[in-house]
């Protein structure tokens, strides 16, 4: 990892963890959600109850989490970073420490509530750091984060299976504890930012007045759409990937996690070259050319689909496609949180907030337009990217017109 250039470097002598340390904090979201995935049945049949009911619990913490982000974003801004990391892990180990001890579906499905909504709290200031110490590199950061981020939900199904094997679903959630545990150790020590000490980093606006700077902020909505375009197409992919594989191409579990595997390769790749390069060509470049090469990868997809071609072309199709969206993801992201000092966690809260909002649209949308075959997941993918392309195009024209003017 190359040394990013920042007064950072100055007040904190080891840059080499702080990356791996942010990407570990923000990956107790996708270690939250996956890792008791395979204690489901174990769950519902401890509580005696169908696991339908338990199932909520994943929309109920996804609910939790957009919440706590709306409430602890604006609040980083205005009393500083690092207090809302320790409160947000040392509640999120208190919580995931409660849920192994709970003795009712109704104990387990509020704590899990709580457990994302207190866990936002750490997360949500996560992109801040990135900007503090990155800088105008702020896209490189966040490609290092992504890659070592993207790991959890690889290595979290896994993980819950083999916590079973040794005991009951209770041990997940006290791995959770202790997963929580080490990293408050680790912030207590080793997280000590400028920011932290400088109070001209803190926003005086309330809450109300962060939100309405982040929505009135010149250059945001048509970036922010971009990004939300851009989670939505993951979340087409992620909802429907396992339907294309098994049901439409009957490719049998071991295929398609190879194939998953492989898309989430795409993707670690994507941010491997983006954090190379996106220095030399800046995040707006960057933005620009992955969403053109999206939408050409896009349009091959619903192609190779609508010619009901094998497996093989929609696979082909699909790894350049998802490492675009990465590249695209990071980028949209990382131009938004530039365009401000004091409210990147009322902005990232937005960013976050809006993503799983619009994320949760694709089960419905592809329920709605369900033809039994992956034309409609294509087709949605294609919209998604082609809709980035237009707002990218129109601020390109509001940028120059601007530049005119001036």
């Amino acid at each position: 990892m190359e040394k990013p250039t920042s007064s950072a470097s100055t007040t904190f002598p080891n840059l080499a963890l702080l990356i791996p340390m942010l990407a570990a904090m923000a990956a107790i979201t996708p270690l939250a959600i996956d890792m008791y995935l395979p204690a489901m049945a174990a769950i519902g049949a401890d509580f005696l109850t169908d696991i339908t009911l338990v199932q909520q619990s994943l929309s109920l913490y996804l609910a939790g989490y957009a919440l706590g982000m709306l409430t602890f974003g604006p609040i980083a801004d205005k009393v500083g970073r690092r207090p809302l990391v320790l409160v947000g892990l040392m509640g999120f180990a208190s919580v995931s420490l409660a849920i192994s001890m709970s003795d009712s579906i109704e104990v387990f499905l509020g704590l899990r509530f709580l457990q994302a909504f207190i866990g936002a709290a750490a997360t949500v200031v996560i992109p801040g750091y990135i900007k503090e110490v990155y800088g105008e590199n702020t896209a490189k950061g966040m490609s290092y984060v992504s890659l070592i981020m993207m790991l959890a939900p690889l290595v979290a199904p896994g993980l819950g299976s083999l916590i079973l094997e040794m005991g009951n679903w209770h041990l997940i959630f006290l791995f959770q504890f202790a997963y929580a545990l080490a990293l408050i150790f680790l912030v207590l020590f080793t997280l000590k930012m400028p920011s932290d000490k400088d109070m001209s980093t803190r926003s005086q606006k309330t809450v109300l007045g962060g939100y309405i700077t982040v929505f009135t902020r010149q250059g945001v909505k048509l970036n922010l759409a971009s990004g939300v375009l851009t989670s939505f197409a993951f979340f087409c992919y992620l909802t429907a990937s396992p339907f294309v594989y098994m049901e439409v191409f009957s490719l049998d579990k071991s295929h398609f996690a190879i194939l998953f595997g492989t898309n989430v390769g795409a993707l670690m790749l994507a941010n491997v070259v983006n954090s190379r390069i996106v220095t030399r060509f800046g995040s707006k470049r960057m933005l620009h050319v992955s969403t053109v090469l999206a939408c050409i990868f896009a349009s091959g997809l619903l192609m190779v689909n609508l010619w009901s071609l094998s497996y093989h072309y929609t696979v082909l199709a699909l790894i350049p496609l998802m490492g675009s969206l990465g590249i695209m993801s990071v980028n949209a992201d990382a131009i938004i949180l530039m365009k401000f000092k004091n409210e990147t966690g009322t902005a990232t809260a937005v960013i976050g907030t809006l993503r799983f909002g619009f994320g949760a649209l694709a089960g419905p949308l592809l329920a709605f337009f369900y033809t039994g075959t992956a034309v409609p997941f294509c087709a949605l993918m294609l919209a998604s990217v082609m809709i980035v392309a237009l707002c990218q195009g129109y601020q390109s024209f509001i940028n120059r017109e601007q530049s005119s003017i001036n």
